[in-house]
């Protein structure tokens, strides 16, 4: 049997995204692991459109994977999972991410195309553009007003073993003068 038609049997003919039974193709879930119909999901030409031209997205078509992404078939899953990474600033598809859950390996299929990454997590760039790490030591360009602390951080300070800020991009925490403050990246570079 082919491909199409074990997709239009596991599917009953109907979009495994949005159970439309109109216009349906064979659409592979990258990337594909050669597994023949476990790498194929059945998609309607609007799934398609808006999965492969972010642009057209209409958010409300979307609210479809409220009920498949429940599905048993992984494929489907992955694709739901990315779907709801790409619109969660709408609100409720953040809700929805947060009650799905997938096996592990289906969720590394799911984050392998870059899909729903780095949203979630910000990167802290010193002065020069540099990667910074929690752990880090850190090198103050500017003096600081300490405010509330009633010293002066020095430009040349060393402030090691950094925190990073995990709301705000452009504020880490360390100790200066023994006191924890915040600072902006601006105003370091990173020790080497």
């Amino acid at each position: 049997m082919s491909i199409d038609k074990e997709l239009h049997a596991r599917s009953e003919s109907r979009c495994e995204l949005c159970a439309t039974d109109d216009n349906l193709k064979v659409y592979e879930v990258a990337p594909a692991k050669g597994n023949g119909i476990d790498d194929n999901i059945l998609i309607c030409e609007t799934c398609y459109d808006q999965i492969e031209n972010p642009d057209n997205t209409d958010v409300n078509h979307w609210r479809c994977l409220n009920d498949s992404m429940w599905s048993t078939v992984p494929a489907v899953q992955v694709m739901a999972w990315r779907m709801l990474n790409r619109l969660k600033a709408e609100g409720w598809p953040a809700d929805l991410l947060d009650m799905l859950y997938l096996e592990e390996d289906v969720l590394d299929w799911a984050k392998a195309t870059g899909e729903g990454a780095d949203e979630d997590t910000l990167q802290h760039k010193d002065c020069n553009g540099v990667a910074l790490q929690a752990g880090d030591t850190v090198i103050l360009t500017k003096d600081l007003n300490v405010k509330g602390g009633g010293f002066t951080a020095k430009r040349g300070t060393a402030v090691r073993g950094i925190s990073l800020v995990h709301d705000n991009a452009e504020q880490i925490e360390g100790k200066v003068s023994g006191q924890q403050i915040v600072i902006l990246t601006k105003f370091v570079k990173k020790s080497s």
